[in-house]
């Protein structure tokens, strides 16, 4: 009976829909990524022998790779997402070219990305894999930067709807809760793009964070994505 209802429970099934999306078992494998990079660091610092920081360090480089493998063929979607959006004329213009552009960003990093997937997997090394490495990060810098000004101008957006609804009556109720339900995803978007762009950043010299600032970093924008998905599979 107790294995039953815990078989059977609505949160397992719920669990069993998260894992079966790609960008579910992604997000994980990215938290521990950055987690296990956070953790190297911390442990260098602290004095560790190499035999502890060892195990992080391959942690954070396999799961690497394995999420290299995992998105192998994404940058597909990201340019049918960027040509959706391009075709978007009733959209604010603001919001229809930083989508577009995030999505080309994107797209070009998952291009670059699976330009030196082979390398990264020790398959097949080749010298240039380096350089496209220094590319896929500009892109990815792009892309953010596109969000970070989309979420940006939604944020504004949404405090000028706020500022005109009405109270008084049931229908302004119902649009206010709707805005600031709105502006909460808005929100966690803001700060999952704020984490993310140190990565790229500190990978092209751009700013000087080190691991351990990173890997937080990345952690955070990660578990923020495990929230996001885990919601969508509700």
């Amino acid at each position: 009976m107790v294995a039953d209802a815990l078989i059977y429970h609505p949160t397992v099934s719920h669990y069993l829909k998260f894992v079966a999306t790609t960008v579910g078992r992604d997000k994980i494998l990215r938290t521990l990524q950055y987690f296990s990079r956070f953790l190297a660091w911390y442990l260098y610092r602290t004095n560790h022998p190499s035999s502890t920081i060892a195990p992080f360090e391959a942690t954070k480089k396999t799961f690497g790779v394995t999420r290299k493998l995992m998105r192998v063929g994404k940058f597909v979607e990201h340019f049918r997402a960027a040509a959706t959006a391009s075709d978007a004329k009733a959209m604010d213009p603001v919001l229809r070219y930083a989508a577009v552009g995030r999505q080309l960003g994107y797209a070009a990093y998952m291009l670059f990305d699976h330009a030196i997937v082979l390398d990264a997997a020790k398959i097949r090394p080749f010298s240039g894999a380096q350089r496209l490495a220094r590319e896929a990060y500009r892109a990815w810098f792009t892309g953010l930067t596109f969000s970070l000004i989309s979420s940006l101008y939604s944020l504004y957006r949404l405090r000028e709807r706020a500022a005109v609804v009405s109270e008084k009556d049931g229908e302004g109720v119902v649009e206010k809760k709707k805005i600031q339900k709105e502006t909460n995803a808005v929100r966690l978007q803001l700060i999952s793009d704020l984490c993310d762009i140190t990565v790229p950043s500190t990978a092209l010299g751009w700013a000087k964070f080190d691991d351990g600032f990173v890997g937080l970093a990345g952690t955070v924008s990660s578990l923020l994505g495990v929230y996001a998905q885990w919601k969508k599979t509700a």
